[in-house]
């Protein structure tokens, strides 16, 4: 449908929608090409018919209720700041927001959970829980800016994933609206419970193509004692750095935090701190946390000296923030290089030092600058693409699909937090093969039959 008939089929419905949900639909420009993008770099090519700032689950279910009757496409979202394209609205799409529904319902101490709305975010959520002395762990570098509902959504990760877990270990229970406008309840309250299939394990990392998170029933723990100690280690090289990585692992040691910078990443951190870095250098960084923290960062200590790395720990606050600032300065010292393209590949562990040799085998093939930083306790990896201008160029995709395979080939996945969304789409079947990506498709059917949520991603 094209021209004057298009048109008035678009007036029409936005008047239908108007007339249902009332002042919380919007037709701003503002709000139409912000929902055009998101911190992938990603624009779609055209603007949606409109945005719902629902503030209710009610509001959620007379929205999708208007879209089943209608045969409109929703894309849900929170506060946009996926890095896979996975709430990317485009033309002829509804967008369904979130990000008001920000109430925090509940706190129950003695049961350590909260119930939460999905436009809740995670760091207000830390905040109001600081008197009790419990918190929510999973932490994503957007943690300040991101939703629990998109963390939910797309299963996020972060620095704290080794110890505590990806957000699928912290939630408990889900109320989720369908594409027909039904309201269900998925989960418990209860620690245990394996009643029936886990549907709200289903939900977790879906990316909004199965229903819509309209609140959250999360796990709490109490905030870790002691002091923690922090390790800073430079190695001659990164697979130098990644065996050490590895090695504290297997030892038992659990940090809270171990992060790698390789050599490319150090050099541009280098640029941009104006700091000497010899040629090659990697970094660790190493933290532990709670009972134990002292001893088991000594163990880790013992590890990298041993390994070859050289290393400074501290347990002062201060002189921890010094050696974080290297890690902290990694995204920015990107940034000042060029356009950015972040990805997400998780490997086994001892797979790391192949997994940095095979991007720097990618990297020179096809010309490309890739600097890599990686979550070494849990072996996912964030290779950046460097680049100029806004559009990526064909190289930097031929590239990038290598790099996924080589990760698949090494036992690994295409994303270990960011999610599938609309740019690794393409390489679903290369991980999940032919029969399974069918039989997940069939289970987005029984979910969203007119195939009306979230269309185009992940599947």
């Amino acid at each position: 449908m094209h021209g004057a008939a298009y048109t008035a089929r678009v007036t029409d419905t936005l008047a239908q929608l108007s007339d249902v949900l009332g002042d919380i639909v919007s037709t701003a420009p503002a709000d139409l090409e912000a929902s055009r993008a998101d911190k992938s770099g990603h624009v779609s090519a055209g603007a949606p018919l409109a945005v719902v700032h629902a503030r209710t689950i009610e509001d959620v279910q007379a929205t999708l209720r208007f879209a089943t009757e209608t045969r409109t496409p929703v894309v849900t979202r929170g506060a946009g700041t996926g890095l896979a394209g996975g709430a990317i609205a485009s033309a002829g799409e509804l967008v369904l927001s979130t990000s008001r529904m920000t109430s925090i319902l509940e706190i129950a101490r003695d049961d350590e959970l909260a119930v939460v709305q999905p436009g809740v975010i995670n760091a207000d959520l830390n905040t109001a829980l600081e008197p009790t002395g419990l918190w929510f762990a999973p932490d994503p570098a957007s943690r300040a800016i991101s939703t629990i509902g998109g963390n939910i959504a797309t299963n996020a990760g972060g620095l704290l994933c080794a110890k505590y877990g990806v957000t699928r270990e912290s939630v408990l229970g889900l109320k989720v609206v369908l594409a027909d406008g039904r309201l269900m309840e998925f989960g418990h309250r209860t620690v245990k419970g394996v009643t029936g299939l886990d549907l709200a394990g289903l939900m977790i990392g879906s990316e909004g193509t199965l229903g819509v998170i309209v609140e959250a029933t999360v796990k709490l723990q109490a905030l870790p004692s002691g002091i923690a100690a922090t390790i800073g280690a430079h190695f001659a090289s990164v697979e130098a750095a990644a065996r050490a990585a590895s090695v504290i692992t297997a030892s038992g040691i659990r940090p809270s935090i171990m992060e790698l910078l390789d050599p490319h990443a150090m050099r541009a951190i280098g640029e941009f701190l104006d700091l000497e870095v010899r040629e090659g250098q990697s970094y660790l960084l190493v933290q532990t946390d709670g009972q134990g923290a002292a001893a088991e960062a000594e163990a880790a200590l013992s590890v990298i000296r041993s390994l070859g790395g050289d290393a400074e720990l501290t347990t002062d606050p201060e002189q921890s923030a010094r050696l974080f600032g290297m890690r902290r300065a990694f995204h920015p010292s990107m940034e000042a290089r060029g356009t950015v393209l972040i990805e997400d590949v998780c490997v086994p562990r001892s797979a790391l030092p192949s997994m940095f040799a095979a991007i720097d085998t990618v990297a020179a093939k096809y010309g490309v600058t890739i600097a890599t930083v990686a979550h070494a306790g849990d072996g996912n990896l964030h290779p950046n693409f460097v680049f100029e201008g806004t559009e990526v160029p064909p190289e930097v995709w031929q590239a990038a699909d290598e790099m996924f395979l080589a990760a698949l080939r090494l036992g690994g996945t295409l994303t270990g937090e960011h999610g599938v969304g609309l740019l690794k789409r393409r390489w679903l079947g290369d991980e999940l093969g032919a029969d399974q990506l069918e039989l997940q498709r069939d289970i987005k059917r029984v979910f969203d039959p007119l195939g009306i949520l979230n269309p185009g991603k992940v599947f």
